[in-house]
């Protein structure tokens, strides 16, 4: 290698860490609650009710129930709110390097795109790494991915996701149409990956060039590991009976606190406290549950989550007293 080459080896090596250190430095800014942290906020929160003696009378315990409740789900609202932010930063962040907002290689498209699903493996393997860097540093994110302006796919890493591709062009997905349509970052619905058969969720960041932004480079994105998220609400261990669900926009589940019901496909759409969620309230309504043939009344409590040009929700499932 001559000198002149080892030196720019040298400098995309530095710019490409350099990246990584912004974007850490945008994940310790938006340092989201640890789950210690919302667990110790809770039990102090439901200390009062544990201190109520038999004198005490039932409204002050439901009150006292509904006001811990709450707590709890303002948390966790927080802490999902905050972990999207900044997976959305890192992807904002990383999209505006020349090694990923450059598709220098997209020519070869025209000869593996049907049969590689993608850029070879060893082509343009500096936003490859780019993308393998994201997924090392940052585990909310299962997979990462470019799309060109007509929806092909231009790569994905991991290599083995682009290789177990069922389709070649995404441009039907919500998150592409969304991204395009906006001109701005943003969070699609639940979705089963197109490479790994797993639900998902993409946010999506659409690159731009020119000096008014006018012409569309593609699209920078990564999907959200919901078995991460799923893991992490799962070490709250609430009571037996009581379940912590994150839920999408269009009412399907993200994540939920319940070990036995995580992988389960569900949808909170009809409860009237994911609806008032999504429109920015939070609070509590006693509704009906159904699990199998059996339907109880529960106490559920919800907040909302601002997930880009979206709302999620946050909803705490109870036995109503």
């Amino acid at each position: 290698m001559s000198f002149l080459e080892d030196q720019r080896a040298m400098s995309h090596k530095v710019y490409t860490n350099l990246s990584i250190v912004i974007a850490a430095f945008v994940l310790v800014i938006l340092s989201l609650l640890s789950m210690d942290a919302i667990t110790a906020a809770a039990n102090k929160a439901i200390m009062p009710v544990n201190n109520i003696n038999s004198s005490g009378s039932t409204h002050s315990l439901q009150a006292n129930n509904t006001q811990s409740s709450m707590i709890i789900t303002n948390l966790l609202a927080n802490n999902l709110q905050n972990r999207l932010q900044k997976a959305g930063a890192l992807l904002e962040i990383t999209s505006k390097l020349p090694q990923v907002n450059n598709t220098s290689f997209a020519h070869l498209l025209n000869q593996t795109l049907t049969t590689l699903h993608g850029i070879p493996k060893d082509a343009d393997i500096k936003k490859r790494q780019i993308a393998q860097d994201i997924l090392s540093n940052y585990k909310d994110l299962q997979i990462i991915f470019f799309v060109m302006p007509n929806g092909d796919v231009y790569f994905e890493e991991p290599y083995s996701r682009q290789q177990n591709l069922t389709t070649t062009n995404l441009a039907y997905r919500e998150h592409i149409q969304g991204a395009i349509k906006t001109h701005n970052t943003y969070l699609g619905n639940v979705v089963t990956s197109a490479s790994s058969g797993r639900r998902q969720a993409v946010i999506a960041v659409p690159i731009y060039s020119g000096k008014d932004n006018s012409t569309l480079i593609g699209i920078w994105a990564g999907g959200i590991d919901f078995h991460v998220i799923n893991i992490e609400l799962q070490s709250l261990n609430l009571p037996a009976g009581e379940r912590a669900v994150y839920v999408g926009h269009n009412g399907q589940k993200i994540a939920d606190s319940n070990v036995n019901s995580s992988n389960k496909p569900e949808s909170f759409a009809n409860l009237q406290s994911f609806k008032n969620a999504i429109n920015g309230k939070s609070g509590s309504n006693i509704e009906d549950i159904t699990n199998g043939t059996t339907t109880s009344k529960m106490l559920i409590t919800y907040d909302p989550v601002k997930a880009f040009q979206n709302m999620w929700a946050v909803i705490l499932i109870q036995k109503a007293k």
